[in-house]
């Protein structure tokens, strides 16, 4: 696969780092991860690399970037992830083309996405990560939130101002709105690690 289908993203290319710290200190050795929205693939080819151990399926909304996520994997020899799949979180049904997953996923993992998707993206995440998931698995979400008695920085105030301007149904998320579909759906929220970027990587069960 040649480095010219490599779509690359700046923001990716710094988080890799803190976002898989966070991951090898609450993965087991081996397990089956499911990525929601894996972009350019940056993400994927870096903890699959970096988790040998582990199963890797990429998915997407947008098939466009299908090409960028394979390139990104095969130049660090990441033999562990799979072609990525077309997946809405939308869909009744995950994937959305395709036979179904048929097996549960130990992780499922999904960045910065809930603040560039429509509000109800939200509430199908949370449904269709608590169907997929194994009954001891996590969910990891990365990325801005806005949180009750928590100062919110003038960079995020700023970036919720640039995405609303762009897309109405974009903005940076209430935590406490995001735990209320998490809860609906039967999944707890039960650590937050403070990332750079004043970003947080949030991690959630199946329990209320």
């Amino acid at each position: 696969m040649s480095s010219h289908a490599r779509a690359h993203s700046p923001a990716a290319a710094r988080n890799s780092g803190p976002i898989l710290e966070v991951l090898q200190t609450l993965l087991p050795q081996q397990g089956a991860a499911l990525e929601i929205a894996s972009g350019t693939g940056q993400h994927a080819a870096c903890f699959a690399a970096a988790l040998p151990g582990w199963t890797w399926q990429p998915t997407d909304a947008q098939p466009a970037g299908f090409a960028s996520i394979a390139a990104w994997s095969a130049d660090a020899s990441a033999r562990n992830v799979h072609a990525p799949l077309l997946l809405n979180v939308l869909s009744d049904r995950w994937p959305s083309t395709g036979p179904a997953f048929d097996a549960p996923f130990d992780l499922i993992y999904c960045a910065n996405m809930l603040h560039i998707a429509p509000w109800a993206c939200c509430a199908g995440l949370m449904q269709g990560a608590a169907h997929h998931l194994a009954p001891t698995g996590h969910l990891v979400t990365y990325g801005p939130y806005l949180e009750v008695n928590v100062p919110t920085s003038p960079g995020n105030l700023a970036f919720d101002a640039s995405l609303r301007a762009q897309n109405p149904a974009w903005g940076i998320r209430a935590l406490s709105d995001v735990a209320r579909h998490a809860q609906h759906a039967g999944l707890r929220l039960v650590a937050r690690h403070a990332l750079p970027a004043n970003n947080l990587l949030l991690v959630w069960q199946h329990g209320q």
